[in-house]
């Protein structure tokens, strides 16, 4: 494995780490603008990222079928939203500032569903730079190994906010060594999740426009079911929506720009 993947690897989830070593500089928790504004920046990068890191390059792949070009993209994107359905439905997990479990009850301790929220959505951020750094590697691709790097480098600059956001609240419960090292875990399935998409690299290269899209519409269920709604809820929208605007904007430079 060359140096160009274990580095596309490895940004997101030291994305994470960053994060979540928030813990040792802030005191107490997040305040609400701080945290809708990163809700929302996280958002931006994700919807910017779905669609110039994945679902155009998956019609661009699909050119050779005309009219119906955006058949693998579509079907895919559905797929992915079906996928993140059912997990959201069968994983027992808790969101910040709600009480309420969603998924299959269970007795499990809140900072474990709290964990296991992240790591839902962190499945398909994993997932989507595997498979963007499959098709860099693919012959007479159209994605290039600078705009894999790009996508990877935005999912990280989504991630730190999102480690802070986990860890922090678990600085109370479990201390700050604890919190920091569940916060960084929460982010580990994202370079297994990577890791194991190359490995079946051979197995999907003539699906990879199916799986772009598939990664996408995961990582949109996230947006619209979870990351939107906690951004917009109470007092401080608008900071939200702000940082949407940021997210979107610098994660779209980034793939144009290098990609």
């Amino acid at each position: 494995m060359n140096s160009s993947i274990l580095i596309g690897i490895s940004i997101p989830f030291l994305g994470t780490t960053l994060g979540a070593a928030c813990v040792f500089l802030l005191k107490g928790e997040m305040n609400a603008v701080m945290r809708k504004t990163m809700l929302g920046f996280a958002s931006g990068v994700m919807v910017a990222a779905s669609v110039w890191s994945l679902l155009i390059p998956a019609m661009d792949l699909s050119e050779p079928m005309g009219k119906f070009a955006f058949v693998p993209a579509a079907a895919g994107f559905l797929l992915g939203i079906v996928f993140l359905l059912v997990l959201d439905r069968a994983v027992p997990h808790l969101h910040l500032n709600s009480e309420e479990q969603e998924g299959i009850k269970s007795n499990w301790k809140k900072s474990t569903m709290l964990i296991l929220a992240v790591t839902i959505h962190n499945i398909p951020e994993g997932a989507s730079v595997g498979i963007v750094l499959a098709g860099a590697m693919a012959g007479g691709s159209p994605i290039t190994m600078a705009g894999a790097i790009a996508l990877s480098v935005g999912i990280a600059i989504q991630n730190f906010p999102e480690g802070a956001i986990i860890s922090l609240p678990l600085k109370e419960e479990v201390g700050k060594g604890k919190a920091f090292v569940l916060g960084t875990l929460s982010g580990i399935v994202e370079p297994l999740a990577a890791g194991v998409t190359l490995l079946l690299a051979g197995l999907i290269d003539p699906f990879i426009p199916y799986t772009l899209a598939f990664a996408a519409g995961a990582m949109l269920y996230v947006v619209v079911e979870e990351l939107i709604p906690e951004s917009a809820e109470g007092e401080h929208s608008n900071m939200g929506t702000i940082g949407f605007a940021i997210g979107f904007v610098i994660m779209m430079a980034l793939d144009v720009a290098l990609g």
